[in-house]
């Protein structure tokens, strides 16, 4: 070769860079719960991410997956020892091998709050450097069962509806979603849906089932709505109600919306309290939706304040300027909120913000927005947080930029799953 180098030896497979221990069984005493819906094991001096088992457990666990030379993915197929806050799955489909939409239906819901809660404590010790934060999981009502108010199921090539398996693309072909609503499940999987790639599914606050067919691109296809007494075609704008805070909302139908029927008000509350709006601040509502938090603040801004909501999706942001038409306070932009679109949204507004609200999507709203809202000097940010480690990697940057964590309550609004909801309030320190 006329440079000298040598050649690159090529890259093996992606499945040979592990330990070749794909399909072994070997015993393990499971470890701490760790961020993703498992715990962590070791095995000759490797890390094993475990799922189906509990801290403390002595199980039997099958490698799945095993492509990096630290770590392997594994199920707990067998419980040699369990943990007294194991329990027996509500959900035939779930378990090692099975349906991947929940992560914890063998594990009693009061232990389901703990282990959330330990995920966030360890996420802000370990990415933000805070290692007193007390947390606490908030129950919600409504029980662990059918409260999933809005789903997606995937189809397979015959039509039929599910979900798929954990880190796979197969379905899993279901009769019933028991953390689903009842007549949404119904809706969707008791019929089949030949040449679909999805359907999304959502009950509204009358009771109305909005399903949507979505191609194998994930393109909206088709609306059908059917409303308690009868079965009609969706509406031209597709819009269901919902009622939190006090208000009645009309959104996309099957459009974002809290999951939890009891979520919405919750997370109105804490984000209220956080943050104290006075008469006449200038309130941002970032990642706005269809102007929830924005349209719950407004009224103690007053006819001198200003809430401005600020939303990239055309739908949402049609859905927030019908939902605040009485609050001549609130308006309704359509933008990016990423750095450049940031930086002009915050020269456009003219005057810093008082208060901040974001409620970003699970990645979280990134370094470079952290420090652009720290730079506003705003007296109270409050951020809604659906993924704990975005939350952490995100105070870190509101940290470096002068800010503090001076309160956070977090909300299992997922019953069954590893996820959890957080609602955090940053102040200049």
């Amino acid at each position: 070769m006329a440079s000298g180098r040598r050649p690159r030896a090529p890259r093996p497979p992606r499945e040979d860079r592990g330990g070749g221990w794909t399909g072994a069984e070997f015993e393990v005493t499971v470890g701490p719960v760790a961020h993703g819906g498992h715990c962590v094991a070791r095995h000759e001096g490797r890390v094993v991410f475990v799922r189906h088992g509990l801290p403390g457990e002595r199980v039997v666990v099958r490698v799945t997956e095993d492509r990096h030379p630290g770590f392997c993915r594994a199920d707990a197929v067998e419980v040699l020892e369990p943990s007294p806050h194991r329990v027996e799955r509500p959900c035939p489909h779930s378990g090692p091998g099975r349906c991947g939409g929940c992560d914890w239906q063998h594990v009693a819901p009061e232990e389901q709050r703990r282990l959330k809660a330990a995920v966030v404590r360890e996420q802000l010790a370990r990415l933000a450097g805070l290692s007193d934060v007390d947390v606490t999981v908030e129950e919600l009502p409504g029980g662990p069962l059918r409260w999933r108010s809005r789903a997606r199921f995937a189809v397979d090539r015959s039509g039929a509806a599910g979900l798929r398996r954990h880190r796979s693309h197969d379905v899993v072909v279901l009769d019933d979603c028991p953390i689903t609503e009842e007549n949404a499940a119904r809706a969707v999987l008791a019929r089949r849906w030949p040449g679909a790639g999805a359907v999304d599914v959502s009950v509204d606050a009358t009771g109305a089932v909005t399903t949507t067919r979505l191609d194998r691109r994930g393109h909206p296809t088709s609306t059908r709505v059917v409303r308690p007494g009868g079965d009609l075609p969706a509406e031209p704008d597709g819009r269901a109600e919902r009622h939190a805070g006090g208000r009645d909302w009309e959104v996309e139908g099957t459009g974002f919306w809290q999951v939890h029927p009891a979520a919405a008000d919750a997370l109105v509350a804490a984000v209220t309290a956080f943050a104290g709006v006075r008469a006449g601040e200038t309130v941002l509502d970032l990642y706005a939706g269809a102007g929830l938090f924005g349209g719950a603040l407004a009224p103690a801004a007053g006819p001198d304040g200003r809430v401005v909501c600020v939303e990239s999706d055309a739908g949402a942001c049609a859905a927030a300027d019908a939902n605040l038409a009485d609050l001549p306070q609130a308006e309704v932009w359509q933008g990016e909120v990423d750095p450049e679109g940031l930086a002009g949204l915050l020269e456009e507004l003219g005057t810093p913000p008082d208060v901040v609200v974001l409620d970003p999507p699970r990645a979280g709203a990134g370094a470079a927005v952290s420090r652009l809202l720290a730079g506003t000097g705003a007296r109270a940010v409050v951020y809604v947080a659906c993924d704990p480690a975005s939350l952490a990697r995100d105070v870190a940057a509101f940290g470096a930029a002068g800010y503090r964590l001076a309160g956070l309550r977090a909300f299992d609004a997922f019953p069954m799953t590893a996820h959890v909801e957080c609602v955090a309030l940053l102040v200049p320190a």
